[in-house]
Parts: C-alpha cells; sequence; structure tokens
C-alpha cells in the first residue's frame, strides 16, 4: 500500500520501506532572517530558498517519526550581560547613510498554468504548486485530477506563518508545511510549458538568471552592495570592475548550473582598484571605493530618482 513519508524534505509516496529516503533530520533553524536546518550548513534568505536545500541524510521512510521542533536562537540574557558589562564605550565610525532596500517583488508566477501536452512528464516529478505534493507516476490516468494548493507566497511575520492568499496563521513550521491549500485547480502542474528546461538546453545545460535580488549601504568612502544568489561557484565566478560599470559573471555549483551574467552601470564614478568583492553562501558582495566621495541616492546610473533625502548620522554598536 502506497504511503506518505513524513520525513523533513522528503515527503514522497513509497511502496518499498526499504527504498532510501533522503531528508533533513534536524530542526528547522531561522535566526536574524536566515532559514536553514541545524543538520546542515546552507543558510539562505528567503522561503523559497530554504525550500530547495538538498536533504544531507539517508535513511529509510517512516509514516510515524514526530518532525523536531523549530528551533529559534536567541542570546542568553545572562552570558550577554557578563561579556558586555567590562567592554570599553565604542569607538567612533564612519558616518553611513540607511541601507538601501528596495522593496521585495512578489514570487513570479509560473510561467504557465497548464502542463503542455506534447511535453512528457517525467515519473515522480512532484507538482510545482505549494502545499500540493502530488506526485507523477508514469501511465496513470489524469481524470479527476484534484490540485489543492496555496497561490500565494509564504508570509513569515513577528512568529506567525501562513500565505499571503488565505487568512489562517500558525506558530510553529511543522503546522505551516500542514496548511491546507486554499484554491483549487483541475490539473496539478507538473512540467508547465517547459519554457525554463528548452532554455537551459539551448544554453548548453545551463539556466539563465535574468535578475537577483539587490540591496546596497554606503559610508563616506565606499558603496557596499549585495547580489542575493545562492551556492556561487568561487572558483569560476567572475568580477570585473570598471569606473562607471561592474561586470558579473555568477555560475552556481546547482545541477543544471544556473549563470547570473550582467553588466551593472554605477550611479557614480568609483576607483577600480580600490574596489573588492568576497563570495558568501547566499550572496556575492561587492565594496565599491567612491572615486570622490559622493553620496549615492541610488546603486545603478538607471535606477529611478525618487528625490529621497538621506540622513547621515553614526552608526550604533552592532
Amino acid at each position: 500500500m502506497a504511503q506518505k513519508c513524513v520525513h523533513q524534505g522528503c515527503g514522497k509516496i513509497f511502496t518499498d520501506p526499504d527504498e532510501v529516503c533522503r531528508y533533513h533530520p534536524g530542526p528547522p533553524v531561522f535566526h536574524e532572517g536566515q532559514k536553514g536546518w541545524k543538520c546542515c550548513k546552507p543558510r539562505v534568505l528567503t522561503f523559497e530558498e530554504f525550500m530547495t536545500i538538498e536533504p544531507c541524510t539517508e535513511g529509510k521512510h517512516s509514516t510515524t517519526d514526530l518532525p523536531p521542533q523549530i528551533e529559534k536562537k536567541e542570546a542568553d540574557p545572562a552570558l550577554l550581560a557578563a561579556a558586555t558589562s567590562n567592554l570599553p564605550p565604542p569607538p567612533p565610525r564612519a558616518p553611513i547613510t540607511a541601507p538601501q532596500h528596495a522593496p521585495t517583488p512578489p514570487p513570479p508566477p509560473p510561467e504557465s498554468e497548464d502542463d503542455d501536452e506534447s511535453i512528457e512528464i517525467p515519473d515522480g516529478r512532484v507538482c510545482r504548486r505549494k502545499a500540493c505534493g502530488a506526485v507523477y507516476k508514469k501511465g496513470a490516468s489524469r481524470e479527476g485530477e484534484k490540485c489543492v494548493h496555496h497561490p500565494g507566497a509564504p508570509i513569515f511575520h513577528e512568529g506567525s506563518k501562513g500565505y499571503s492568499c488565505c487568512k489562517r496563521r500558525v506558530l510553529e513550521f511543522d503546522q505551516f508545511m500542514k496548511i491546507e491549500g486554499c484554491k483549487t485547480k483541475d490539473r496539478h502542474l507538473f512540467v508547465g510549458s517547459g519554457k525554463k528546461e528548452a532554455a537551459a538546453k539551448a544554453n548548453g545545460g545551463e539556466e539563465l538568471l535574468e535578475t537577483v535580488r539587490t540591496d546596497f549601504y554606503q559610508t563616506t568612502t565606499a558603496v557596499i552592495a549585495s547580489f542575493f544568489l545562492k551556492k556561487i561557484n568561487k572558483d569560476e565566478a567572475k568580477v570585473e570592475f570598471l569606473e562607471r560599470e561592474i561586470v558579473l559573471d555568477l555560475p552556481t555549483t546547482d545541477t543544471p548550473v544556473k549563470r547570473y551574467k550582467t553588466r551593472v552601470p554605477l550611479f557614480a564614478a568609483v576607483d577600480p582598484a580600490k574596489s573588492t568583492f568576497k563570495v558568501l553562501g547566499t550572496k556575492l558582495e561587492v565594496s565599491l571605493a567612491k572615486a570622490d566621495g559622493t553620496s549615492w541616492p541610488v546603486l545603478r546610473s538607471d535606477d529611478r530618482l525618487t528625490g529621497e533625502i538621506l540622513q547621515v548620522g553614526r552608526a550604533g554598536r552592532a
């Protein structure tokens, strides 16, 4: 009889109890905006990225294991007080302007709401819609399908968890994963239009990314910009600094490879020789040395100016 595995990160329908199960044995960890699993190291910023973290452990499927409780890292007040009681006053820091936070856009809709009938659906493919979890069985009839899902985006706010498309909110992560979909469609979405797969094949198996989330802040001498892309291949990443532009070529270690290539026109001139970059777990961070100390209201020269007046002040203690 087919049963559903309850291991976190697996959730497959199985009939063979000896089948290999890949899952996360540890609880989810949400800390200062980062998301991951206690049992392994990857940390990401968005829920969509969190859901794609590869399971780190192999074992057997189970229908009875209870998921571990979500872990929230909080500093011990006693230890924090002891650690800071004898510290000297912090030295003065260079003034900085407020971080420039662009509002996070809603997740893009699927490239198609229906499967292209000319594309063969791989056996075991999971429905793309959130919270559905239906698995395609090759040769099985698709008559009478019901796809119960969430069309909205996940929302985590002040400890509560839910979806933007419905009102239900819960506190625990395992409860969030069990929130039943609020919309129903007559067909699952396993492959869509196939445009992503076709584009990957046309580019030698790579998926070219059109955009990534960016953010920046500045001091009187530098602009520090972040390009959020996880699993950047440090050995193959290329960053070229020009006086008025930076050129990025960022492949990932995903399979298939994702690649973000772009030229970023800068608001003002920089000193290429003094500019640096570093690849982190979830982003590329570049430090652009200002050529003339100009205050940047935007990062890119082609960004729309809002007319906002930036206040300069002293940074507080971290």
